[in-house]
């Protein structure tokens, strides 16, 4: 997918930080290594200075023990004689004795001012760098007392030149700045393809939720990655499958609400009318469809309440009391309260369930529990039994109801809980096709979980699971 690139975007958010910290981690590392080089060099040639100062200074200290002025000379002169080194031999008084650069220092007229002389004649050795006599050129100097049985016989004075190093530094220096912009540049190529990979998937999924939002549900990102992005795109193809399937749920029940509404009332509608031809004048016809009109109108009402049951609980705005809940006094209610559609179906029912106590609604258990029996009754044979049986799963109850009827098939067992859900006609009955619905969702409601299992000519079982309530 082609990335239209903006000032704002992601895509420069992360390519400008990508480049400012490789830009900073390599001038960083750069700017360390050159103070390393030089704090090195310089640390290495102060060392060599001072050595030669100090082995030089002994034999210096021996000829001006012995006032030979000529061999002091002889040793400035060969010592002295590199260009890059200029070595001088100062009397205790200031006086200059002895020096490789004679045309230049007879320029000089106080040598207290020269750096390191006045404190050397003040017997401190004394290093560091400084500029040249009469140049502006930098210098690395040492200056030494000279003793003898604790005398002062003077004051050497040697330095060199750093003009060499400071060429060979600029050298070095522009080296590591060509170096280090070829490594940004370098970066900058690669963090643009960091960032443009980066951005790429957060830019689909950024469409692909604006896809989402104007209702193109059930569409796939076709992202594959090992990483967060990569389980953010599942998370959301999950999603988009989740709302298509919800869209698909929606308008399947606004679909079968429209046709079990539509159902009661017309029936309601045609009795009434054929009431209005005539139909009143007959006694007996005017009370069967009296007798019509009421049972329709009745079965329009529990389907309304039904589904307003079923609102409130998926809404979440129904209010469950909290309460102690003994079990088996809540499934002795339900059975009484089908006593007669028991022995209209000649259907018996065995129980089989432990004194437990749990925690919830108690009517509200009541109506599950009253859902899953009357479809349990509804779809039991004649002359056959209806088990009800319990016992403990740890902290929870498992309650089974099993019948004896024709059982669910195995492509309508996933699908009996859904709203309406009639698609097996052997199943199929005088209720409003909610009650197993709204089971499930007054179940959920108390932290518990209903299943169904069945074999075709066996029957089906239903597992209500909830948790009890414990000390």
């Amino acid at each position: 997918m082609p990335i239209r690139i903006r000032w704002n975007s992601i895509y420069r958010k992360l390519l400008v930080t990508y480049l400012a910290l490789t830009a900073l981690g390599t001038s960083l590392l750069a700017a360390y290594l050159l103070w390393s080089f030089h704090a090195y060099f310089m640390r290495t040639r102060q060392a060599d200075l001072t050595a030669w100062t100090t082995a030089l200074g002994e034999s210096v200290a021996d000829a001006l023990e012995e006032n030979d002025l000529q061999r002091v000379e002889v040793l400035v002169q060969r010592y002295g004689k590199p260009k890059s080194v200029t070595l001088r031999i100062f009397a205790p008084d200031g006086r200059l004795l002895s020096t490789s650069a004679p045309q230049q220092d007879r320029q000089i007229a106080n040598w207290f001012n020269v750096a390191g002389v006045r404190e050397a004649l003040q017997n401190q050795a004394v290093q560091g760098v400084a500029k040249g006599v009469l140049s502006n050129d930098d210098r690395l100097y040492t200056a030494q007392p000279l003793f003898r049985n604790g005398r002062l016989l003077g004051v050497l004075r040697m330095s060199i030149t750093l003009e060499q190093f400071q060429r060979q530094f600029r050298t070095v220096i522009f080296t590591v700045l060509g170096t280090l912009f070829l490594t940004v540049l370098l970066c900058a190529l690669i963090s643009e393809q960091l960032a443009r990979n980066m951005a790429r998937p957060i830019w689909a999924m950024r469409n692909f939720a604006i896809q989402i939002g104007s209702g193109h549900l059930g569409e796939k990102l076709n992202i594959r990655q090992k990483d967060e992005l990569g389980q953010l795109a599942t998370e959301l193809n999950r999603m988009s499958e989740r709302l298509a399937s919800l869209d698909k749920e929606r308008r399947a029940f606004l679909a079968n609400v429209s046709h079990e509404l539509r159902t009661p009332v017309s029936n309601v509608q045609v009795t009434l009318e054929a009431l209005a031809s005539g139909a009143d004048e007959e006694p007996d016809l005017r009370g069967r469809f009296i007798q019509t009109a009421l049972d329709e109108t009745t079965r329009l009402s529990r389907l309304i309440k039904d589904l307003l049951d079923l609102g409130r609980l998926e809404a979440g705005i129904t209010s469950l009391e909290q309460q102690p809940v003994n079990l088996r006094d809540l499934i002795d209610r339900a059975v009484r309260a089908m006593e007669s559609r028991m022995r209209s179906r000649g259907v018996e029912i065995s129980i089989n369930v432990p004194e437990v106590q749990l925690y919830g609604d108690p009517e509200r258990l009541l109506q599950a529990f009253l859902n899953v029996l009357d479809n349990a009754i509804k779809h039991s044979a004649p002359d056959s039994q209806v088990f009800i049986s319990g016992k403990k799963e740890g902290v929870q109850i498992a309650v089974q109801i099993q019948d004896q009827g024709l059982g669910i098939s195995e492509s309508d067992l996933p699908h009996i809980f859904e709203q309406f859900y009639t698609a097996d006609r052997s199943r199929q009955g005088s209720g409003t096709g909610l009650g197993l619905a709204i089971a499930r969702r007054i179940v959920e409601a108390h932290d518990g979980s209903i299943t169904a299992s069945s074999r075709v000519g066996k029957g089906a079982t239903f597992h209500i699971r909830l948790p009890l309530n414990l000390p």
